[in-house]
């Protein structure tokens, strides 16, 4: 079951009201995580909406980003991405809750106590349905090659990606936020043919930081469409723009110029960008 089926319409209140002002209620942990992400709901005026809270005080510190700034790092992914005009980070916002300032972000597909749809992977639904290894020296038609990849044993298989337009999408939010992390359970198909990026913590660090298993277009021509985006996106990141505020509010002064710097060489080239060479391209482990 999906979560936008187990929200029902309601007169006078949106999601991000639920989220940003609704009575947040913890249901448990989810396991396996680095840092502290609680399932829970948020309720208000009779709307109930299952989220993910991540407190800052559970924040695991990390070597090259400022301590307790990875919520509004993910909140800033969100607003960036609606700017871009494109649906393809949950709706997110920064609140106070029963652990203290965190990041609240709509939860999506099945809920921690449901179990696992196997169907829906083989029915092409699940992250799998968009990244692959094969065994094979090119990828087939509508893939995308990555690179290499070990997979024991001395053995090697070509990492594939859907050439999927939602995917190139992400691609270029992720280039434009210089995410740091983009790996394939951090993508979320939903069956209405929604696709949802998650996990935007390690993102708008001023240095080139991109490891991505999107790799597949790199120096290929950025679509119309998505250069149209990102044109609109510059006008948004001007001094005088209500985002640009916004923006200040989550991140520093000197990250919110560097995006707007990679927005500008994006336009500017209007291609994907490719591997930088300082920092490791592909993230590990890559599911």
């Amino acid at each position: 079951m999906s979560a936008p089926e187990r929200i029902p319409p309601h007169p006078g209140v949106t999601v991000d009201e639920a989220l940003e002002h609704g009575e947040l209620t913890i249901h448990g942990r989810i396991p396996d995580a680095s840092n502290a992400v609680l399932y829970a709901t948020a309720e208000l005026a009779g709307r109930r909406v299952p989220c993910v809270y991540k407190p800052v005080a559970g924040e695991r510190p990390l070597w090259d980003f400022p301590d307790g700034t990875l919520a509004q790092r993910e909140v800033a992914a969100y607003e960036v991405c609606r700017a871009l005009g494109w649906d393809a980070v949950p709706p997110t916002v920064l609140r106070e809750g029963p652990l203290g300032t965190g990041m609240c972000q709509l939860w999506v597909g099945p809920a921690p106590d449901e179990p696992a749809d196997d169907e829906a992977e083989e029915d092409g639904e699940g992250p799998l349905s968009l990244l692959a290894l094969v065994e094979a020296e090119r990828p087939e038609p509508g893939w995308k090659a990555v690179g290499r990849a070990e997979v024991g044993e001395g053995r090697t298989a070509l990492l594939v990606h859907a050439d999927d337009e939602r995917l190139r999408r992400i691609a270029a939010l992720d280039a434009v936020i210089n995410n740091g992390d983009r790996k394939g359970g951090h993508l979320l198909p939903l069956p209405d043919g929604r696709l949802y990026g998650i996990d935007h913590g390690v993102t708008f660090h001023t240095e080139d930081k991109l490891r991505t298993l999107l790799w597949g277009w790199a120096g290929e021509p950025l679509p119309a469409a998505v250069l149209t985006a990102l044109r609109g996106l510059d006008v948004e990141l001007a001094d005088d723009r209500p985002l640009f505020a916004r923006l200040l509010t989550l991140l520093t002064e000197d990250e919110c110029r560097a995006l707007r710097a990679r927005t500008a060489a994006l336009l500017s080239s209007g291609r994907h960008p490719l591997p930088g060479g300082e920092w490791p391209a592909i993230p590990w482990p890559l599911i």
